[in-house]
């Protein structure tokens, strides 16, 4: 693979899951890790990702405030928030985790919906803060300025407390043999706690993470009840996972 090729494989997977490991970069285009820092700096220097210790961020997903327009597939993402937020009703208490499908699940939310909404992201609690109606529950502890989300032992306490009717929970990926699957492993034990905690889990992703795998598992299908992409539900790529017993949106 040619550096201009491998640097463009490299944004486009940033843009993807919002977070890349220098390690698992490595594996996927069989390069030294030495090759994939210098390919990364390069990027950062361009201004088209930030670089951190271990991989590199997009620029969307380490605002606080999400920019309007600028997030990667974002037309896509809209149609996904917009069935999410047809699935809350009054007097839900709603548990949701962070990242740029959440932020237009937030935006989504019709003005005379009342709802309250726990979460540890700050852009999220941020756009909820907005909603007329709306009852905000900050989860917290420290923060981690990576993701800007809550983390530790406290959080996940605190989470472990909740009885939600809902989780919302924005993934990286997921395929039929591993389930949900993230590469941050901080965020990874808040999600596992998130999805104990609610009698209702809905998974919201672009149809692009369908059938892709991080290192970090959350959890298996089983533990899914909805699944929710830009995808009509009909179509062929849905199919296996309405087998596996999802409702899929």
């Amino acid at each position: 693979m040619l550096k201009k090729e491998r640097q463009a494989y490299i944004l486009h997977q940033v843009n993807l899951h919002n977070k890349v490991l220098s390690s698992l970069l490595s594996q996927e285009i069989r390069v030294s890790e030495d090759t994939i820092r210098r390919d990364l700096q390069e990027l950062a220097d361009e201004g088209k990702i930030i670089k951190v210790h271990g991989g590199a961020l997009s620029h969307s997903f380490n605002e606080v405030y999400y920019p309007t327009d600028n997030v990667y597939s974002q037309d896509h993402k809209k149609i996904i928030a917009n069935k999410a937020a047809a699935l809350i009703q009054n007097g839900m208490f709603v548990l949701t985790s962070g990242g740029t499908t959440i932020i237009e699940m937030a935006r989504a939310l019709p003005r005379q919906l009342k709802a309250t909404f726990m979460s540890g992201s700050i852009p999220a609690i941020l756009e909820y803060m907005q909603h007329p109606n709306i009852d905000v529950i900050m989860i917290g502890d420290r923060i981690s300025k990576s993701s800007k989300i809550t983390i530790g032992a406290e959080a996940i306490s605190k989470i472990k407390q909740i009885n939600a009717d809902l989780c919302l929970l924005g993934i990286n990926a997921i395929d039929l043999k591993h389930g949900t699957t993230d590469n941050d492993w901080e965020v990874v034990q808040l999600k596992k706690a998130m999805i104990q905690s609610a009698q209702k889990i809905v998974c919201l992703t672009i149809s692009e993470k369908i059938n892709t795998l991080q290192p970090i598992h959350i959890c298996d299908l089983q533990h899914i009840d909805v699944l929710i992409t830009e995808l009509p539900p009909d179509d062929p790529k849905l199919k296996p996972y309405i087998d596996a017993g999802i409702q899929v949106l």
